[in-house]
Formats: structure tokens, sequence, C-alpha cells
């Protein structure tokens, strides 16, 4: 039998509801959007403002705990962008799983790939604290590296330095413009907020919070007696922060233990109300519970890392920065500047 004729007009209904696997650029080019199991609604989302569906990739686990993967579709000659958020209780099983599809899209003929980490793993052990202590940061990077990734796409590093662990380019986002607008349009900004830095590592960024939010800035000074244990010892500016709405600004939080302590030193200092952002929200067991109980009027994270909506307490806030990575790997696929995106502020230590 003879294949019936498609009616007219059906065939460009059809191609505008259906949404390729890759964006062309000149007559080689192709952007291909990929992800691993670990932030599958990130990467889906940045697809959606790309405005191409997520590459066909099969990935499973076997019974004895391997991965297995496989590109489902040709990216002979592609520029492939892969999504990991390597974070939370299965941090070595996703970033194994990233550095799989690495060689795996490098043994396939890819002409470039990109692992896009919004959450670098590891970044805290950026550097030797203690003897006989790993640089595991580093270790990382040469993961990446040997793997096969020419190049990486990360936001809020924990330590600049970080960049300076690879060879190939290292595109670094922030969040910080989006967490700005975010209090500007609550009416937080001007004379009757400030800006905080947690600690002074991140007096730099704070500045730079600052200045986005026409405020003053003040710092505190903390103590770590132990891992994921934080005690805010002064802070500096008190008169700065009497009588006004104290933001603290982060680049990630886990237990929380350093923002409960220092909103309590805040509100101490005079403070009407504290809030806090961060880019990366872990939160492990227990962290949630500790927020919703503090002195913290709200918490803003991004989706960085998955954010589940059950048990999220009502003053943590999840904001997306899918739009964001889009724009970003736009410009690494057209070859066009990344801090223009940024209008030059993402330089932020």
């Amino acid at each position: 039998m003879s294949e019936l004729a498609t009616l007219p007009g059906l065939e460009s209904v059809e191609a505008v509801q259906k949404r390729e696997h890759y964006i062309s650029h000149g007559p080689e080019g192709r952007l291909m959007l990929f992800s691993g199991r670990s932030n599958a609604d990130l990467a889906g989302s940045i697809g959606e403002h790309l405005g191409i569906e997520l590459g066909d990739v099969k990935l499973k686990t076997f019974a004895n705990g391997e991965v297995y993967c496989r590109y489902m579709e040709s990216i002979r000659g592609a520029d492939v962008f892969i999504v990991q958020s390597c974070a939370g209780d299965g941090v070595n099983n996703a970033l194994v799983e990233l550095l799989v599809m690495i060689d795996a899209a490098r043994l396939a003929s890819a002409n470039r790939i990109t692992a896009v980490m919004p959450w670098y793993p590891y970044s805290r052990q950026d550097k030797k604290s203690a003897p006989r202590e790993p640089i595991t940061a580093r270790l990382i990077a040469g993961f990446l590296e040997a793997a096969g990734a020419d190049r990486v796409l990360t936001m809020d590093l924990h330590a600049g330095q970080i960049q300076g662990f690879f060879s190939i380019p290292v595109d670094h986002m922030t969040a910080l413009p989006l967490f700005a607008t975010y209090y500007r349009d609550k009416g937080l900004h001007g004379d009757k907020v400030v800006a905080v830095a947690p600690d002074p590592g991140r007096g730099k960024m704070a500045a730079r919070f600052a200045e986005f939010l026409e405020a003053d800035v003040a710092y505190m000074s903390k103590t770590r007696p132990d891992h994921d244990v934080a005690e805010v010892t002064a802070v500096v500016g008190r008169e700065l922060v009497n009588g006004k709405a104290a933001i603290l600004s982060d680049d990630l939080i886990v237990t929380g233990s350093t923002l409960i302590s220092g909103a309590q030193a805040l509100i101490d200092a005079g403070a009407t109300e504290v809030y806090a952002c961060a880019t990366h929200g872990l939160f492990p067991a227990g962290a949630l519970e500790r927020i919703a109980e503090s002195p913290l009027t709200e918490v803003v994270v991004t989706d960085s890392v998955p954010q589940e909506p059950i048990g999220r307490p009502g003053n943590v806030k999840v904001l997306t920065v899918s739009p964001l990575l889009a724009n970003t790997i736009q410009n690494v696929f057209s070859g066009e500047s990344v801090s223009e995106i940024f209008l030059g502020e993402n330089q932020l230590f």
C-alpha cells in the first residue's frame, strides 16, 4: 500500500511543535545538551530556554554498582554539553557518572565536550589545612581533564584558586545579580538594609553585593572548631547593622550552622531581621529543620543542586538558574563572551 499523503499545512504545525535535539551553528556545528541523573529537572529547564530537547542517552547502574552509559544518537562532530550536579549522598556516584559520560562522548568523536557543573564537588577541599591532607578539588580537576573534558562551566566556586587547578578553560558564573534582583523586587535595598559577609573570605563578594543593593556592608568573623561547625566571634561594623535588615550572602549552605549563629549575632547587634542567600543549598539531614526554627526571616538558594519541595520549610525559597546557564551555554557554543552576560561582574575573587 502506498503511504497516505500528508494534508497541506500539517508539516509546518508538526515542525513548530517538535523541538530538535540540537542547535545548528554554521554548516558543521551542532549544540547538543545531555543530562546525568543527578539534576535532570534543571537540565530539562535549560533545554527549554535553549529551545531544544535533551539528547538521548542511556544511563543505568549495574547490580554491582558500576555505571553504564551509551549515547543513543550520533554526536560525531557536535559540541556536547553535559549537565551534572555532583552533590548530596550520591556525590561520588554522580561524579563517576559524569566522568563516564565525558569519556563516552570523547570516544564517540564529539568535537568539544563541556562539563556543566553548577556545583563543583569537593570545592571546600581546595588547600591543605592540616598535615597529610589531600587537595581534593585539584584531584577532581585532574579527573575531568583525564576523562576528556574540553571545558568546565560552573557557578560560585568556594575558592577562586580552583580555576587554577585546570589547564582547560573554566567559565565561572555567579548568582549574585539574581539574588540582588530578588531582594530589590522585595524592596530590600538602600539605607534600610546592610549586606553582611559571613567571614572575611567572602568580603569581596559581600562588597559587590552591597553595590548591587546600594547598601552598606558589614563583616563577621568566625571559627570552625570542627568540620561543618561554625561559631561567630564578632560582628565588624555593628553600628551599620543596628536598626536595619541584614542580608547574609554566601556560596553554599550545608548544615546551616554558620547562618544560624550569624543571624543570632546580627540580631544581638541590633538587626531588625536577618535574610540569607546562597547559591548552593546542600542541606543534609536535619539542616532544613534547624533553619525553620532559627531566627532567620528567609533563606534563598538556587536549583544548582536538586531542591525537594517536600519537607521544605516556608522560610526557604528556591530561584532557578536555568536561564543563566542557558545563556552561558549559548555564548560558549557561538564563541561569544561569557563575562558580557554579567557585565563583567562575575569576577568575585
